[in-house]
């Protein structure tokens, strides 16, 4: 994907694929779209996700901050 793979730590612990227990992940963010701003035109105005994307699998572990 050509992104560097790490490991990342959440809440002090580290994260592990709820698939496959890798421990390398890339990062990338996503906007939580909402129906009323995308409807709107203000997607930019939406919450952003934190994803985590296993390098060994690919499964997406998403963190919303509170």
């Amino acid at each position: 994907m050509g992104k560097e793979a790490k490991s990342i730590e959440v809440l002090g612990n580290l994260l592990k694929c709820q698939v496959c227990g890798h421990d390398q992940f890339w990062h990338r963010e996503t906007l939580m779209n909402t129906a009323g701003a995308s409807f709107l035109g203000f997607d930019w105005a939406n919450k952003a996700a934190d994803n985590y994307v296993c390098d060994q699998c690919g499964y997406v572990h998403w963190f919303l901050s509170k």
